[in-house]
């Protein structure tokens, strides 16, 4: 992985810290030239790989990504799925089962988890997860996509239901369909990592924030530390 990613937040609206400041982004970006315009700043400076969650607008970017080979060579994406919003303004709306009920089908493989049959279950549920990435993987046709990551949302409830069988599906499917790897996003790296290695992936690729104050990292700042200096895992 190169040791300098280009994210999308910005593009978005999406900044942590600051409403205002999101806000003012959301403007300045709403027309994709002006999108194309930084990733070409950030092309000249040799930064190539632009890290994106699976937003409508980004599949516009592809296509002119596709449409100028020559001069964006070397470029890659790193797909972060599902775009996270959606869902995460429906499990504030409804709470987190009421967010299961509402994007799964009625006899799909979380209802049946949750009644118990995990065991039952995990053949629907492989189906609808390789059906449901590859409707996301569908923009990037013909790019390069060496990681492609699930995204927190996603990661976290799947680790708080102790699914964790599910890490190890996205794992196998994005790397026999795509030659990629799969990465993981969380804000539970310590947690994640377990449970990662209690499905057999091994150094996995793992995004997480790591800040001073503590903020999305469950388990908080020394325990991660902790976690990425006697662990193998690549973070």
């Amino acid at each position: 992985m190169d040791n300098l990613l280009f994210g999308d937040n910005q593009f978005f609206g999406v900044n942590h810290m600051s409403e205002e400041k999101a806000r003012a982004q959301q403007m300045q970006f709403q027309n994709n030239s002006a999108i194309i315009d930084v990733l070409d700043a950030a092309y000249e400076e040799g930064v190539k790989t632009f890290m994106c969650t699976t937003h409508e607008r980004i599949s516009e970017i592809c296509d002119h990504v596709r449409a100028n080979p020559a001069k964006y060579e070397g470029f890659q994406f790193y797909p972060c799925m599902p775009y996270a919003h959606k869902y995460n303004n429906a499990v504030t709306e409804h709470g987190m089962l009421g967010a299961l009920n509402q994007f799964l089908p009625d006899e799909g493989l979380f209802k049946t988890a949750l009644k118990g049959g995990m065991a039952v279950a995990k053949k629907d549920v492989e189906g609808l997860a390789t059906i449901l990435i590859d409707m996301e993987m569908k923009m990037f046709k013909d790019l390069s996509t060496p990681v492609i990551f699930l995204q927190n949302v996603v990661v976290d409830l799947l680790l708080g239901m102790g699914f964790h069988e599910a890490f190890k599906i996205f794992h196998d499917h994005v790397r026999a369909k795509y030659n990629a790897e799969a990465g993981f996003i969380t804000m539970n790296m310590p947690m994640l990592l377990d449970a990662l290695e209690s499905v057999g992936i091994e150094n996995p690729i793992i995004c997480s924030n790591i800040n001073k104050i503590g903020f999305r990292m469950c388990g908080g700042f020394d325990k991660y530390v902790e976690t990425m200096r006697d662990r193998k895992v690549r973070a």
